[in-house]
């Protein structure tokens, strides 16, 4: 049995089966006990009428014991059959006003004094208002005869329990296998999108058909299967550009190692500066792809120091004094007093806002204004570089730490590599912080780093 389907449908059927037989069962047992129940009371009733009749015509209770047979065969028959009076009235007693027996089936009792405790499990006997005496009884349960009346009853009684049991399991039957079908359908598509995807071909989805946890399983597998297919492009994209940014500089230093060999070319200072620049860009591609291959490993080393936010935007400011002044930038500074020290690796959050000012010095024209600034929010302490360059279009701010993303495409020809925002996201995210961007086309960028 490899069906989930057949399984579930099964475990209904098995337990909607179990309980119409127990409450048919149930139903039997408690409509005999009460039909037997309502028999012998009316029976008990007819001897009650029957022995206050005896006593208005005679009196008192004297000669009972002889009329007593005749009174109980006056009672109904729960059968066409003899009564048993000895057995069915084998707890008889009759008790005078006086709470004295009169008369029992165990003679040895009469004359005995009856408490007020077992007088009330009796039947009073009245007569014009007065208690002429008490009938104890102990009725035993009556068999009942095959064709008569309460035979009858009973059997319809049977009959439309064991139907309603067979209904019942027919009913619990066919939800079962409805609701197992249902549940299974949805499993059933997850598990075809599972192969789908093993195979290769990402970015399957399946109908969302509920709000439970199924219907939450569907939407989890579809945003899965999102993002796989976009990793998957994202990796076929990344290794193109890797083999394009390396393509390039091995071409122009096999080139020129090609012609020197052969004598085509002489050596010169200006070629030898050309090699020497070409190798510097490739060994900076590689420690950059070594980088982040570090913090998605989790392994990005990190010395952790205390400094001040000031400290370590003066140290930026002086670092990049001059590049400003070659871009005809403006390089200000702006440091909120009394900021408390952060603990980082300095050069690592260094290397970040060198990516983050030379890009803002890219894209601000001359005259421009670039601006490092430190402040304190909530506990948490912002560096901010902002630039009223040239902004960043919608479609682009998005992607804009994605690796290898280039919103301006003529930066592949300029040596960029395309992962410097990659870089900066993962170092300050190893720090435990955040770094965000805000920009509008024409109206600069702010980028923010929350540590």
């Amino acid at each position: 049995m490899r069906s989930l389907a057949t399984k579930l449908t099964l475990a209904f059927l098995l337990v909607g089966l179990t309980g119409a037989v127990l409450v048919a069962a149930i139903v039997q047992r408690r409509t005999r006990l009460a039909f037997t129940e309502f028999i012998l009371n009316r029976e008990q009733q007819i001897l009650v009428n029957n022995l206050v009749r005896f006593y208005q015509v005679n009196g008192s209770w004297e000669g009972l014991p002889g009329n007593l047979p005749s009174l109980l065969n006056a009672l109904p028959r729960l059968s066409t059959g003899e009564r048993d009076d000895e057995h069915d009235w084998a707890g008889l007693t009759l008790v005078g006003p006086d709470k004295v027996i009169v008369f029992s089936v165990l003679p040895d009792r009469v004359g005995e004094t009856v408490s007020n405790s077992a007088l009330e499990r009796g039947a009073a006997l009245e007569m014009d208002g007065e208690v002429i005496g008490w009938l104890l009884v102990t009725q035993n349960a009556r068999e009942v005869i095959p064709n008569s009346a309460e035979y009858i009853f009973l059997s319809t009684v049977n009959r439309a329990s064991l139907t309603s049991a067979l209904v019942a399991a027919l009913l619990a039957l066919t939800l079962g296998s409805l609701l197992a079908l249902t549940l299974t359908r949805s499993l059933r598509e997850l598990k075809d999108a599972t192969v789908e995807i093993a195979r290769g071909r990402f970015g399957k989805q399946v109908k969302v058909r509920s709000k439970d946890e199924l219907g939450e399983l569907a939407v989890s597998f579809n945003q899965m299967s999102l993002d796989l297919e976009y990793a998957t492009q994202a990796r076929r994209q990344m290794t193109a550009d890797i083999a394009h940014d390396l393509r390039s500089p091995l071409s122009v230093l096999s080139g020129y190692a090609e012609a020197l060999s052969d004598g085509k070319l002489t050596g010169t200072p200006e070629i030898y500066d050309i090699l020497h620049q070409e190798a510097k860009h490739l060994s900076r591609l590689v420690e950059d792809l070594r980088l982040l291959s570090l913090v998605d490993a989790g392994e990005l080393p990190l010395l952790l120091q205390a400094i001040s936010p000031q400290a370590l935007l003066e140290r930026t400011v002086i670092r990049h004094a001059v590049t400003a002044s070659q871009h005809e930038v403006t390089l200000r500074m702006e440091i909120e007093p009394g900021m408390p020290e952060v603990k980082v690796d300095v050069e690592r959050i260094s290397q970040v806002l060198d990516n983050l000012i030379l890009n803002a010095f890219r894209y601000t024209p001359c005259g421009g204004e670039v601006t490092l600034a430190g402040n304190q929010a909530a506990g948490k302490i912002r560096l901010q570089i902002r630039d009223n360059g040239s902004g960043i279009t919608p479609e682009d701010l998005p992607h804009i730490f994605d690796r290898f993303y280039r919103g301006d495409k003529a930066r592949r020809e300029s040596g960029e590599s395309g992962l410097g925002l990659a870089i900066a996201k993962s170092i300050v995210e190893a720090h435990g912080g955040q770094i965000s961007v805000e920009s509008e086309p024409g109206k600069g960028a702010v980028f923010t780093i929350t540590l």
